[in-house]
């Protein structure tokens, strides 16, 4: 089970690696069309929620190809990384893959980094070791979010642009605003012990 892990950790790194430099080469081209130089450009890819995700599943993908006894590979930051980026496909299917009609590179990019590398590291999270986590660590899996939401209002607030719509103050009020902070955090944290839950099962499985 370890090495079919290892195996679909490789190809699931692979793949994220792969769509962060397509999209990052996307927003250099973008940006530059506009007279913005290299800091630009990355300033405004790091603003994306997905973008930061994807990163963090390569980094751990990458660990439990390499090196899965190390401590990015762990059963905590797997599970921060699947929730994470589970949650990433999920949401942007409900709520902005109908805002926008992407075309070319940019369709190729959001196939990977919203369908691509979530489905590869919920294989690569299933075929790993399972039985190690607890309750405390589905709550280190809000860590990600809550960090983000922090980050992209402080972004937000130093140069008035948003990643996302429905974390934008300025066009939701303060009411509407903490409502989704509220439902994007319980979606976390549901999906987090939903997750510790098919741990447990897949752990008891094996144990038989």
């Amino acid at each position: 089970m370890e090495d079919w892990a290892r195996r679909a950790a490789a190809v699931t790194a692979g793949v994220a690696w792969m769509a962060l430099a397509l999209q990052l080469g996307i927003v250099v081209v973008r940006m530059a069309a506009i007279g913005q130089g290299l800091g630009a450009a990355a300033w405004r890819f790091l603003g994306f929620f997905t973008v930061l995700t994807n990163g963090l599943v390569a980094v751990v993908a990458t660990a439990v190809a390499l090196y899965p006894a190390g401590r990015i590979a762990t059963p905590r930051l797997r599970l921060m990384a699947v929730v994470s980026i589970v949650l990433v496909g999920i949401i942007y299917a409900l709520l902005l893959r109908h805002v926008w009609n992407p075309t070319g590179w940019q369709a190729v990019a959001d196939h990977l980094l919203h369908e691509a590398t979530p489905l590869l590291f919920l294989a690569t999270w299933g075929l790993s070791r399972h039985g190690s986590l607890a309750v405390r660590d589905a709550l280190w899996a809000m860590a990600p979010p809550i960090l983000y939401l922090a980050y992209a209002l402080a972004r937000g607030e130093a140069d008035g642009w948003y990643a996302y719509w429905f974390l934008d103050p300025a066009k939701l009020g303060d009411g509407r605003m903490a409502l989704n902070t509220v439902l994007l955090a319980a979606a976390f944290l549901a999906t987090a012990l939903l997750f510790l839950g098919i741990d447990r099962l897949l752990a008891r499985r094996i144990a038989r």
